[in-house]
């Protein structure tokens, strides 16, 4: 588990429900020239996942993505349902990323199964630091797929978020992805080496993610 992703309407909206929620203050993120979108990052690394940060990420309306104007934002950002659910309830836990050491393998891997996970796209962002490069799948359409509970994949280059990010008091616990397609995101975790992470059967699509937190056990879920 590389980092979980909330949408927000906005960075500031994003921010404040982090302190409310989690009582923790995430650190400056940067801009996503690819995407038009920008972002703010929460250390949540624990003895279970020891390189993982919580992304809080917005549409950037002062910025134009360079991606082509047929295509769409990552992590179905421009879905105007969930837009409006957002828009509506605030922000919310949509979706998760896995590290993996090969991209490409991983994507292939997904694809024998019929899991079309999209393209691989290079991205990258300046920070104080230096350059955070990675490459990232990213399908045309911007879905997730089995709404939400699928990874996308990455493959960062030298240097990770968390290397540069302090602790928050935050630590993600676990996990857990309900679907009513269980059997598949089993396979595909399986796939991916995450056969560690639970996939269990449900009516009704979530992921959930269980953190210890300043303000006590906190549990985030995407429904």
């Amino acid at each position: 588990m590389d980092h979980l992703v909330v949408l927000a309407a906005d960075l500031a909206s994003g921010v404040a429900w982090c302190e409310r929620t989690l009582g923790a203050t995430p650190a400056v993120g940067g801009e996503h020239p690819l995407m038009g979108t920008h972002n703010r990052l929460l250390n949540v690394s624990s003895a279970p996942h020891p390189r993982a940060y919580l992304e809080i990420i917005a549409i950037d309306r002062g910025a134009a993505s360079v991606i082509p104007a047929s295509n769409r934002r990552w992590f179905d950002m421009d879905d105007a349902t969930l837009q409006a659910q957002i828009a509506q309830q605030g922000p919310r836990l949509v979706h998760w990323v896995a590290a993996v050491p090969d991209v490409a393998a991983g994507r292939a891997a997904l694809a024998a199964q019929g899991l079309d996970r999209g393209p691989v796209l290079a991205a990258s962002r300046p920070t104080p630091g230096g350059l955070l490069q990675w490459q990232i799948t990213v399908r045309p359409d911007g879905q997730r797929l089995l709404d939400g509970c699928l990874p996308t994949l990455i493959q960062w280059g030298e240097r990770h978020p968390c290397d540069s990010l302090p602790a928050s008091g935050v630590q993600l616990q676990a996990l857990q992805l309900q679907h009513p397609q269980a059997p598949v995101l089993a396979q595909a975790c399986a796939a991916l080496g995450l056969g560690a992470l639970s996939a269990t059967t449900a009516a009704q699509p979530c992921l959930r993610a269980a953190l210890s937190t300043p303000r006590g056990f906190v549990t985030l879920d995407s429904r």
